[in-house]
């Protein structure tokens, strides 16, 4: 019979209390034996054996879309779990930082699955051991539609103040540095999207702190994983007055060179725009209204209300920081605006951009992004786009004001 989840998480808990000594309060990360470690098929079940350097607390859980089985462990170095030989049945690994202290193991399943039994030996070297079968897809449902456990929800926002009052203080500026922990973005030599675009969002914050008119938040500021869900809900409990996303993507096909700004349209401007954004089933996140008990006709409607007195403001942004940039010569896409579906800028009663500072996949562009001057410069500009934006924004809202 499957393992219940919240019982497997308290005997997960437990045996990370009487682990050795050793394993609590690691001085340095444990770290997977390559050598040591397989995932292995016999008959209908799927073996996975994860040798470990030395024990570390540890849970599991299945996700869905795609059916997903996740190892979070305690400071765990995952080098060479991507090239672990896979069998039938498993499709891929992919491990990175989760969240401060924790990492994280995906394995990737082709199949709805159950946990056979699963323990962390310590007899003879350490290793986590699991045993999968195959299992219906509604047994499989309802596993991963387990909620998570209160201790367990995403990590909060990085510097996250008190909201201030509407209309009262600073702007207040939301920056989100795309991609994080698990899931590093684009890279190439030895770079990646995920911590280009931290070092730059720290210096975009310091830039608009020290202009004065501007509260900054940042939806990380460490090497972490958030949830594009949790990246909206930032915006919303800051009261953000505007939400900036970063990147700075990888294409194998198209024109992508320069700096590109996308705002929100259900259909993308061209394949390229498709291909970069991320979508997700259902956009039912509206600042101050609790949708909960509205059935979908009723929240789009309200949503589309919200966004009718936002999208021109949106524009305005996106207009801003275009004119901004160019105006202090840095290089731009020869489309510079554009649209997408992507799920960060779906706040329906938040102005919201994603800017692509650059592509990792073009030569040049990887120059600059790697360059701290040229960094500075796009910083600066961004700050003239946003104050320009604010004071035009405050005016045309004081005419409308009742």
């Amino acid at each position: 019979m499957p393992i219940p989840f919240r019982a497997l998480w308290f005997v997960l808990l437990l045996l990370s209390l009487v682990l050795p000594v050793q394993a609590q309060g690691l001085s340095a990360l444990a770290r997977l034996d390559r050598a040591a470690s397989s995932v292995t098929r016999s008959g209908d079940e799927v073996d996975l054996v994860l040798s470990l350097s030395q024990p570390v607390p540890w849970r599991m859980r299945f996700l869905d879309g795609p059916p997903r089985l996740v190892i979070d462990t305690r400071e765990v170095d995952w080098t060479g779990a991507a090239d672990l030989d896979l069998p039938e049945g498993v499709v891929a690994l992919r491990a990175g930082s989760f969240r401060p202290g924790w990492s994280r193991l995906v394995v990737e399943l082709s199949a709805p699955s159950r946990i056979v039994s699963s323990e962390m030996t310590t007899e003879g070297g350490t290793a986590i051991r699991v045993r999968l079968a195959a299992t219906d897809p509604e047994s499989f449902a309802a596993l991963a539609a387990q909620p998570e456990l209160p201790e367990w929800v995403a990590p909060a926002a990085a510097d996250l103040p008190p909201p201030l009052p509407e209309g009262a203080g600073p702007i207040t500026v939301v920056l989100d540095p795309g991609h994080g922990g698990i899931d590093p973005g684009a890279e190439r030599e030895g770079y990646t999207e995920a911590a280009l675009m931290l070092t730059f969002a720290r210096e975009l914050k310091e830039v608009l702190v020290r202009d004065g008119r501007f509260r900054v938040v940042m939806t990380r500021e460490e090497d972490i994983f958030v949830p594009l869900e949790t990246r909206t809900s930032v915006a919303r409990d800051a009261r953000a007055d505007l939400f900036i996303s970063l990147h700075a993507d990888s294409l194998a096909q198209g024109d992508a060179i320069g700096a590109t700004v996308y705002t929100l349209d259900e259909k993308a401007t061209d394949a390229a725009s498709a291909a970069l954004a991320e979508r997700h089933d259902r956009d039912d996140l509206l600042a101050g209204l609790d949708l909960s008990d509205q059935d979908d006709v009723v929240a789009q409607v309200l949503m589309d209300m919200a966004r009718t007195e936002t999208s021109p403001r949106t524009d305005r942004l996106a207009g801003a920081i275009v004119e901004a940039i160019r105006a202090e010569g840095l290089r731009m896409h020869r489309r510079p605006r554009q649209t997408g579906s992507f799920s960060v800028l779906k706040s329906p009663d938040i102005p919201s951009v994603l800017l692509e500072l650059g592509f990792l996949s073009s030569e040049r562009d990887f120059a600059r992004l790697t360059d701290a001057k040229w960094r500075a410069q796009m910083a600066e500009a961004l700050r003239s786009a946003l104050v320009a934006w604010a004071q035009e924004d405050a005016e045309l809202r004081a005419l409308v004001a009742p």
